[in-house]
């Protein structure tokens, strides 16, 4: 059968997953629909205790969004104006965006060549930088990029040395394992995002925090509920609307019934790419000890390869690619006066000319996967 007359190539497969349990789901769903509570429903609490009880985390508190996430673990600290935040600029744009919206500075760091996270020598740098500069450090957001945890280790020596939270930005990465601790457990705090395309996605949009502190846990909560105390008519403090809908928990709620299945078989399937592909492209590189989710496999091209000609030639094949992050996040507009550790970040300049992402999810059968290896081949 000729490639032209092949079905594309799903990137991500939601209808798969939504096959498998779409029965549970439609029972879920209509459990909701039945008691009526579609804010702050029974199906949140059991949803946060679910999470809890598969990361380790002491505190799961779902909300809105992954950006929300953000945002309200910053508000809960009271970040403001004056004050230094760091994270890496090859990432998506939310990881910023939230410390922006609070007045403070940003400072983004450079990455590994190789995991695509915070360099840690990089992360010194800029907080130097940020202290000459009159501005107070604060906290760290290192990103958990394409589902591989940061250097967690490395990270918080540096930030319990200089007096700083760590926020983990785990949108990418929730399910992922860093030396058999689970995301959600690795830092002051961390963020996930259920964004449908995400290892764990709803069906619309949601997120979650989560924290071993009871104090932290009780202000988020707070700010979620537009800054209640003893009700949303007592606004104690700033808040937001940030809560996750009755129904988005109860569809979650099934799709974590079958979450490490799924992870087992994203490595599955990202172990026979790196195979088949490991003697023509750069593969991603898992440190010892760690586990991702491949929220994406992403491979670095040949240097000089034509990475436009190269997605074109693969589309003509019926295979969809991405190119996540083609402008990094220093070279924003919106960005560009922030600081920048050392001036240039070199190696995420590098990665946003190199980097290709390929289809990535649980149900990619080796097929298929036959057909994407074939045409990236073929394409370079």
């Amino acid at each position: 059968m000729s490639a032209a007359s092949l079905e594309p190539v799903r990137f991500v497969d939601l209808a798969a997953q939504q096959a498998r349990i779409r029965e549970r789901v439609d029972a879920a769903m209509a459990r909701v629909l039945d008691h009526g509570q579609y804010i702050m429903g029974p199906e949140v609490a059991e949803f946060e205790a679910k999470l809890s009880a598969h990361c380790g985390a002491a505190h799961s508190i779902a909300c809105s969004s992954g950006t929300d996430a953000l945002a309200m673990v910053l508000m809960a600290k009271g970040v403001r104006p004056g004050q230094a935040i760091f994270c890496p600029a090859f990432t998506f744009v939310a990881t910023a965006e939230v410390v922006a919206w609070l007045g403070a500075h940003i400072w983004f760091v450079d990455v590994d060549a190789d995991t695509f996270n915070m360099d840690p020598v990089s992360l010194e740098v800029a907080i130097k930088a940020a202290r000459a500069a009159g501005q107070e450090p604060v906290g760290v957001i290192p990103v958990d990029l394409f589902g591989i945890p940061a250097d967690y280790d490395a990270v918080s020596k540096i930030a319990a040395r200089e007096g700083l939270w760590v926020l983990g930005d785990a949108a990418q990465s929730y399910g992922a394992r860093y030396h058999n601790r689970r995301v959600g457990a690795l830092a002051m705090a961390t963020a996930t995002s259920f964004f449908p395309a995400k290892p764990l996605g709803a069906y619309g949009d949601g997120g979650a925090i989560f924290t071993d502190d009871a104090d932290l846990a009780d202000v988020i909560r707070s700010i979620l509920f537009h800054g209640k105390g003893t009700s949303q008519y007592d606004n104690v403090r700033i808040g937001m609307t940030g809560r996750i809908d009755t129904l988005q928990a109860a569809i979650l709620i099934e799709k974590l019934a079958i979450f490490d299945e799924e992870i087992e078989a994203r490595n599955r399937i990202a172990a026979r790419y790196s195979k088949l592909l490991g003697s023509h492209v750069a593969t991603p590189v898992v440190p010892e000890g760690l586990q991702s989710v491949w929220a994406q496999y992403t491979v670095k091209l040949p240097e000089g390869a034509d990475r436009a000609a190269i997605q074109a030639g693969m589309k003509d094949k019926g295979v969809p690619t991405a190119v996540y992050y083609a402008k990094p996040l220093h070279r924003q507009d919106a960005y560009s006066h922030h600081g920048v550790a050392g001036g240039e970040l070199p190696v995420t300049d590098m990665l946003s000319g190199a980097v290709l992402s390929l289809p990535m999810h649980p149900y990619l059968d080796e097929a298929t996967q036959d057909r994407v290896v074939d045409a990236l081949i073929g394409a370079l």
